[in-house]
């Protein structure tokens, strides 16, 4: 059942149109691939020349929804779960990111659009592990 109150298919094609934009300029001006893991990783090696785009970057992650904040109210943030939970699922997150050699993004939208075969298995594994844990936990386990 599609919940029609909360259904943005506008708001949510330009935020895609956005974010492979952004993708795109990325690789373009810079040569990088924007995923996340990537470049937060590459700052615990510290390398010589490299660092102020990657603190840009991730500066921006955090500053751009305060600017937002600025012209709209930012959505209610509700999270359904305790702090062992929320742990646990990051460290799993980025266990998976390492043995998988790259986050969603970098995978999901950097890696199709240059459709990279390793790219499209991660994305199927992870969106299949998605679509497996919603149905357990909303069918199943309630």
């Amino acid at each position: 059942m599609i919940d029609w109150t909360h259904f943005t298919p506008i708001a949510s094609a330009a935020g895609g149109a956005l974010i492979g934009l952004a993708a795109a300029l990325f690789i373009l001006f810079n040569g990088r691939i924007a995923g996340i893991s990537g470049i937060l990783g590459g700052l615990l090696s510290w390398p010589k020349g490299d660092i102020a785009w990657r603190i840009a970057f991730l500066a921006g992650l955090v500053v751009a929804p305060l600017l937002f904040a600025v012209v709209a109210p930012l959505p209610t943030v509700r999270i359904e779960a305790g702090m062992p939970a929320l742990i646990v699922a990051g460290l799993l997150v980025g266990l998976g990111t390492r043995y998988g050699a790259g986050c969603t993004s970098g995978h999901g939208v950097c890696g199709l659009s240059r459709l990279s075969p390793r790219s499209l298995v991660a994305t199927a594994a992870f969106m299949t592990a998605g679509f497996v844990t919603v149905f357990v936990i909303r069918h199943i386990s309630s």
